[in-house]
């Protein structure tokens, strides 16, 4: 029985490491998943990472920014090493931004800025919004035209005033004998 057991082990090996990127090294971990090894291969995109990644190891390549949602696909993944890289911290980084503060946020602070020269050699985690830009993020547009709002108070205020002169009148007019 230990045979079959150790066949089946060496088959969910293969089978998790089949996906890795040819840019990478992957690795099975004794507690499931991978340990994905992408360290300094001179990477400027990010490759397609296997589901069952656990540890991804970014340092050290020319990585500029990661697209929004590149790891929504890995629930597995606990360790990110993303040191070393010239990132370009404007809005292309608030993704990488948000899911280092939410699993790993002393990584902000090691996660130095290349670009723009605002940012230059500050720690992600430093930045605030405005450094970042502003991302696109604006108040969203009123549903009515320019002007619109204006148009009804007067017609309220226009309203109202008919209503006042017409009570006024009714009040001070005497039926003649």
């Amino acid at each position: 029985m230990p045979a079959w057991g150790a066949l089946f082990l060496l088959w969910a090996a293969a089978e998790a490491t089949k996906d890795c990127p040819t840019q990478c090294t992957c690795h099975p971990l004794e507690t499931m998943g991978l340990r994905v090894d992408c360290e300094g291969r001179g990477l400027t995109d990010l490759p397609a990472l296997p589901v069952h990644t656990r540890h991804l190891l970014l340092a050290n390549n020319s990585l500029r920014s990661i697209p929004p949602g590149a790891f929504d696909h890995l629930p597995q993944l606990r360790t990110l090493d993303v040191l070393n890289n010239p990132w370009h911290c404007d809005c292309s980084l608030t993704y990488l931004r948000l899911w280092l503060e939410d699993r790993v946020p002393e990584a902000l602070l090691l996660v130095r800025c290349a670009t723009p020269d605002l940012a230059t050699s500050r720690p992600l985690g430093q930045l605030t919004g405005y450094q970042l830009g502003n991302c696109g993020w604006q108040q969203q547009a009123s549903w009515t035209p320019p002007g619109v709002w204006g148009l009804v108070a007067l017609v309220v205020v226009a309203v109202l005033g008919l209503a006042l002169l017409a009570g006024l009148l009714c009040t001070t007019i005497e039926p003649l004998d």
